[in-house]
């Protein structure tokens, strides 16, 4: 599991976070939500060992992760950034490969395994096809896409995501978000994603936290926390919640008045 235990951020002095807590269990999605400048991806980021935090523990089975040395970090969690500067001349199959260095000796060699996670990664995110294609000519869904496979490749038992389906058509949205689901509850992985769209949070996210101003202000179901008078008042705006027509969770819909 992944244990975030009264964690503080700041950016000179600005205070970003403010002792949040929150635990994600293995086999579970759980979603930040929250308006911009929440804090959401400062979240992940300083979970991931990115950015410093000034005070608090990011923790799973005991161990403090952000004690360790990001080469041992990197066997804990996966992270998919919301933005990243990938090598324009390395090919998908080479960006996906570095997932891999964790476990690499130390003279950097690829065993067959490492080959074969790294197809299956590929071929889990739906970018096999794209192996050979350098990642400057690729668009940023297809981007996005190597990055999850990337992450897939590491092997660990904790995902971090930030922002995944920002650049993502519909399709590979659902895709997307299926993918992070079976990882979760069917290869037992603790997933913690960042997302703006509420609806996606309470389609596929076990649980549901919302960040408003560095805190956390309602963890549970998403049909506990995507209430009208949670999210009205966190994003300032009239919302009706109502059923979704085919699935058993909330439906968020601006108030049209």
């Amino acid at each position: 599991m992944l244990k975030i235990e009264n964690l503080t951020v700041s950016y000179g002095p600005r205070r970003v976070l403010t002792d949040v807590s929150l635990e994600v269990n293995s086999g579970e999605v759980v979603a930040i939500i929250g308006p911009n400048g929440a804090g959401k991806s400062t979240l992940v980021r300083a979970v991931s060992g990115v950015i410093p935090a000034q005070g608090g523990k990011v923790r799973t089975n005991g161990d403090d992760l952000l004690s360790l040395h990001p080469m041992q970090r990197a066997r804990f969690l996966a992270v998919v950034p919301q933005v990243a500067n990938m090598p324009p001349a390395f090919t998908a199959w080479e960006t996906v490969m570095m997932g891999r260095t964790p476990y690499l000796n130390f003279l950097g060699q690829v065993s067959a395994k490492d080959e074969q996670i790294t197809r299956l990664a590929l071929t889990r995110v739906d970018a096999l096809d794209l192996a050979n294609r350098r990642v400057g000519e690729l668009s940023g869904g297809e981007q996005q896409r190597v990055l999850l496979a990337r992450a897939l490749a590491q092997s660990t038992p904790i995902l971090l995501l930030d922002e995944p389906t920002v650049h993502l058509d519909l399709q590979h949205q659902v895709n997307l978000m299926k993918t992070v689901q079976t990882l979760a509850h069917a290869d037992g992985l603790a997933v913690l994603i960042a997302l703006h769209d509420l609806n996606l949070a309470a389609r596929y996210a076990d649980r549901v936290a919302l960040l408003v101003s560095g805190e956390i202000k309602a963890v549970g179901t998403p049909r506990q926390v995507l209430t009208p008078e949670l999210i009205s008042s966190a994003y300032h705006l009239s919302v009706q919640v109502i059923p979704h027509p085919f699935a058993d969770v909330p439906l968020v819909l601006p108030d049209k008045s």
